[in-house]
């Protein structure tokens, strides 16, 4: 049989491929063997005289699935697992939602069930708004050292 290293190299080079993917079947060999340039490799490739196998990879599948079912079973959600900052996980602005709807539902609440006058509730609302509470827990230790809250 002939040596086609020559050929197999320039066949790897126009495909951007390794040696190792290039297949020249015996039948074809003798008129691989005569291409010495690199349009001859092309015309030959475009033919099917040379064949380039196609990537093989590892499929990660069953790795994703298995990785998923840990991750469900709270697994994996640890300080040391998380990547980002804590706002590319949770956005601010969710975050800052969340909390002004609970402090805006309690003191709708508090009002609707006259624990405090209406004055007290339009005092309080202003200040959320304007972020003095970080929680709920701050609205009712306000709420307590002004005296309307019983302990």
């Amino acid at each position: 049989m002939a040596e086609l290293e020559l050929q197999k190299r320039l066949a790897a080079d126009i495909k951007g491929t390794g040696k190792g993917r290039i297949r020249i079947p015996p039948e074809n060999a003798d008129e691989v063997a005569g291409a010495l340039t690199r349009d001859d490799i092309r015309k030959l490739i475009k033919d099917g005289k040379i064949i380039v196998l196609s990537a093989k990879g590892n499929s990660r599948g069953r790795i994703k699935e298995r990785r998923r079912n840990r991750k469900r079973k709270g697994e994996g959600r640890k300080t040391g697992s998380k990547n980002g900052r804590k706002g590319a996980r949770e956005a601010r602005k969710d975050r800052w939602i969340a909390t002004i709807r609970k402090i805006r539902n309690y003191l709708r609440w508090l009002r609707d069930h006259d624990i405090i006058d209406e004055h007290t509730y339009r005092a309080m609302y202003i200040k959320a708004k304007g972020g003095t509470f970080k929680s709920l827990g701050d609205v009712k230790t306000m709420l307590k050292q002004m005296g309307k809250l019983r302990e």
